[in-house]
Order: C-alpha cells, then sequence, then structure tokens
C-alpha cells in the first residue's frame, strides 16, 4: 500500500486501511498467517477471550499488530467504561473499539449509550473508536466528544449483506470531520472495494474472512480489494452519465470518409 497515503489514528500512522478481527476462526492458528496476507496493522479482539497471562487468542495475535479490544457484550454505557479500564489493566493498550448493544436479536447498536461511554472514556486518556449506525447526529455527537473515529455498519453484525446503509454512511464521510471506517456487514472484495471508493477510510472485516473457505486468500482478496478502492479515490472517479451514450471514439472519418 502507498506508504505517503497513511492516515493517522491517536497520532499512529497508519499505511494499511484494512482491519481485520479475531472472532470466527475454524482454529486460531489461523490469525497468523491471515494477518500477514491481510498487510493489517490493526486486529481487533474481544476482551471477553483475552486470559491471564497472554495465552488463549492473544497467544495467536502477531506482536507487531495494534490491538483494538472491543467491548462486545457490553449492554451500557457503564458495562463498556469498565471493560475499556479492564483491557488496558490488561496490558492491552489505551486503544478500544466501543460496542454498547442491548439489542440481543439484530445487534444494533445503542447511540446514546455509545455517546455517554465515549464521552467518559475520552476523558480516562483511551483513543476511541465507537461503532455505530450511520447517524448524523450521532457521529456528529461523538466527534464533538473526542472520538478518534466512527465506525458505522454497513449491514447487521455478521451478516455478509453489504453496504445496505451505504447512502447514510456517504453522508457521514461528507459531514465528519473523522475518518470513517465501515464496520460489520462487508461480505465480499468488492463491497470493501466499493466502500473505500466513496471515501471511506478504512474497512474492518471480520467475518467474511473468517467464515471463507480459504480465509488466508481471501485475507488477501480484501487487501486488493481495498487498496484498489482507495486508489481509485484518489485518482478520482470518472463522471455518470445518464441519457444517450457517448462514443469513446470519434464516430466520424471512419476508414477516410
Amino acid at each position: 500500500m502507498d506508504t505517503n497515503d497513511s492516515f493517522i489514528i491517536g497520532g499512529e500512522p497508519l499505511s494499511s486501511r484494512l482491519f481485520i478481527g479475531t472472532g470466527k476462526y475454524g482454529a486460531d492458528s489461523l490469525i497468523p498467517a491471515v494477518a500477514e496476507a491481510s498487510g493489517a496493522q490493526v486486529i481487533t479482539v474481544a476482551l471477553r477471550r483475552v486470559e491471564k497471562g497472554g495465552q488463549g487468542i492473544m497467544s495467536h495475535i502477531p506482536k507487531h499488530l495494534r490491538l483494538l479490544p472491543n467491548t462486545s457484550g457490553a449492554r451500557t454505557a457503564e458495562e463498556a467504561v469498565r471493560l475499556a479500564h479492564l483491557a488496558r489493566a490488561a496490558g492491552c493498550g489505551n486503544w478500544i473499539k466501543i460496542e454498547v448493544i442491548a439489542d440481543t436479536r439484530h445487534l444494533l447498536p445503542d447511540g446514546y449509550g455509545t455517546l455517554k461511554a465515549t464521552e467518559q472514556l475520552v476523558r480516562d486518556g483511551f483513543v476511541v473508536l465507537p461503532y455505530i449506525n450511520p447517524d448524523l447526529y450521532v457521529a456528529r455527537g461523538l466527534a464533538d466528544a473526542g472520538a478518534a473515529a466512527v465506525m458505522p455498519l454497513g449491514a447487521p453484525i455478521g451478516t455478509n449483506r453489504g453496504l445496505r446503509t451505504r447512502e447514510m454512511i456517504g453522508i457521514l464521510i461528507e459531514e465528519i470531520d473523522l475518518p470513517v471506517i465501515v464496520d460489520a456487514g462487508i461480505g465480499r472484495p468488492s463491497q470493501a472495494c466499493e466502500a473505500m471508493e466513496m471515501g471511506a477510510a478504512a474497512c474492518l472485516v471480520n467475518t467474511a474472512i473468517a467464515s471463507s473457505p480459504d480465509p488466508v486468500g481471501m485475507a488477501a482478496a480484501f487487501r486488493a480489494a481495498v487498496e484498489a478502492g482507495r486508489a481509485a479515490w484518489r485518482a478520482g472517479l470518472g463522471a455518470r452519465r445518464s441519457g444517450e451514450a457517448v462514443a469513446s471514439s470519434p464516430l466520424t472519418g471512419f476508414l477516410g470518409r
């Protein structure tokens, strides 16, 4: 990936715009190879999977990756704040992905609880990346609270249904002066490419990679897609036309006529 196109989270420059996860793999031992193929620099892990002494899932996460522990399982702002502090005390650093989800059917994030937790954790010195519905007003509140990025869902968690919230994500990209990292629901590399073409700063992909018959190959495919989408956004997409077609080459003067 172009190292001159880094983006910065919490004062840390990143060259890779693909974040990966650690859930749903057939074997955790696949994670190092997936991480290498993806080129990712950031990996998210649920705190409830972190064991004392660095055993379990943590023993499979390459040391060079930036940990992004998440508060999966938190139903309230207070629970999310407590989990964030436990993650930092466990040696996971001060980055935290806030998830506040009381809805057990659709697993949709609670915007009010997310904002409340973010306000507290920013005051406590965390680099906060909140997972949200693509709601402009919630995103503005998070920006005002000091969030380092916003992470809107493309579709419900784990569904692989793609960019069902495309129009709303586009509004966030236009209106919010923070990196927009598309999280949840992306199921195909082409969908990650589309998000990047729109101007998203990055994509977080877990289920689509972990549930593939070839997670390592799929990680490489997502890496290529994210890089291609970012390159297309930087180059500038061609203008779209409606109505009559326009020939790429002149229609006059064929064979000297």
